[in-house]
């Protein structure tokens, strides 16, 4: 295999979709004969003051491209996160002010520094050139896109079908994506696998502005929470922060399950995919244990959004914890809805055979809850992750929803 195709063969690692993937190749094999670099693009509007390690899926990609000759135009959507992405949503989004999306622009760009190289990154905010694009530019913007088109789309057709109110502003939100990459003049943008209507408004745009170019698009999958089920969202409480401190952050990553672990390998891990797979090789013939594995990732997480003394640090308060605890670090998972009974949940967690035995249980006092004892016999479950145990060897992780 050339330098090319290994370049290519990272590049390609985890994504779900590559549009124009010879030109991209065309681009790897200029900058290995020449140097030249070239462009690529992926836009974060500054909605929230915390990005998570979701988030990251993407900039860990462009990080891959910086090896490899791109230079990241790191755009934050200052202008578009006044309008708000569309994209999945049932409805209109909420308007930030102005100090809002200032203030968690600015929280984001210290953040991304923690993966990508400065020296090859631009850091760009849109309303540079949107603000001028005015009312003739905004028209002109609009002719390109029918209304027919938009309501292609999955989310705007559900939302038209039902009668939930879509504004004008979000049809032109595709548009002014679109418009961002023939400012730019981008090579490549990377995005969701949720984006790709604003992705390709890019390519089309590009195209009709005659720039000289069409941008290669690279699609990337939606990173799986803790659960393991639905996407990272702060929303459903799965999620892990880039500021979350480090004992919680390495707390999370050895909560996942065996199977995910190798997701958030092939999506966060900074490791190449021939390290990747003799590592699940060693797991598959028994010379290394899957909880070394997890152990290894989450000292790398770690390490990546604080330093190598926090991560060591927090792997030894975790193994203490533990062993103080006695609580096994590989737990079987059971996922709930709130305000589920906690008999209920003993039963179906397979801790104890039937309600009423948990009931005499819970008021022995032999049932806890994060190793605090829950002596209500009508307890209800609140949100969140927790360790249930029952007597001195019974365990399991619950996860409320």
């Amino acid at each position: 295999m050339n330098r090319v195709q290994e370049a290519l063969a990272e590049i390609q690692r985890g994504s779900l979709d590559i549009i124009a993937q010879d030109k991209i190749e065309t681009l790897l094999k200029r900058w290995f004969e020449s140097g030249e670099n070239y462009y690529v693009k992926a836009g974060f509007d500054p909605t929230a003051p915390d990005l998570h390690i979701g988030h990251t899926v993407l900039i860990q990609k462009l990080a891959v491209f910086q090896k490899y000759g791109g230079i990241i135009q790191f755009l934050i959507g200052d202008f578009t996160a006044t309008i708000g992405d569309p994209t999945g949503k049932s409805q209109t989004r909420k308007i930030l002010s102005q100090k809002d999306i200032d203030n968690n622009a600015k929280t984001y760009e210290e953040q991304i520094f923690k993966i990508l190289d400065k020296d090859k990154t631009e850091v760009v905010f849109n309303s540079k050139w949107l603000n001028k694009l005015g009312a003739g530019g905004m028209i002109e913007l609009t002719t390109h896109l029918t209304v027919a088109r938009i309501l292609e789309r999955d989310d705007f057709a559900k939302r038209f079908s039902s009668n939930t109110p879509i504004s004008v502003s979000e049809f032109t939100y595709p548009l002014l994506q679109g418009y961002d990459s023939v400012y730019l003049k981008s090579d490549i943008e990377l995005g969701g696998s949720d984006q790709r209507f604003n992705l390709l408004m890019g390519r089309q745009l590009q195209k009709i502005y005659n720039i000289g170019k069409e941008q290669s698009v690279l699609m990337m999958p939606i990173l799986e929470g803790l659960d393991g089920v639905n996407k990272m969202s702060k929303s459903l409480g799965n999620y892990i922060a880039l500021r979350e401190n480090p004992n919680d952050m390495y707390g999370k990553i050895l909560s996942i399950s065996d199977e995910l672990m190798w997701r958030y390998y092939e999506l966060l891990s900074t490791l190449n995919i021939k390290e990747i797979d003799k590592l699940k090789s060693n797991v598959d013939n028994g010379t290394i244990h899957p909880k070394t594995v997890k152990e290894m990732l989450a000292v790398e997480i770690v390490t990546r959004f604080h330093d190598s003394d926090s991560a060591n640090s927090a792997k030894d308060e975790f193994e203490k914890i533990h062993k103080q605890k006695d609580i096994p670090t590989n737990l079987e998972e059971y996922i709930f809805k709130e305000g589920t009974w906690i008999a209920t949940v003993l039963v179906e967690a397979k801790l104890e055979p039937s309600t009423s035995q948990a009931r005499r249980d819970i008021k022995s006092g032999a049932v806890k809850i994060d190793a605090k004892k829950i002596l209500d016999e009508n307890y209800k479950l609140i949100k969140g992750e927790f360790v249930l145990q029952k007597g001195k060897k019974g365990f399991a992780k619950i996860i409320v929803k």
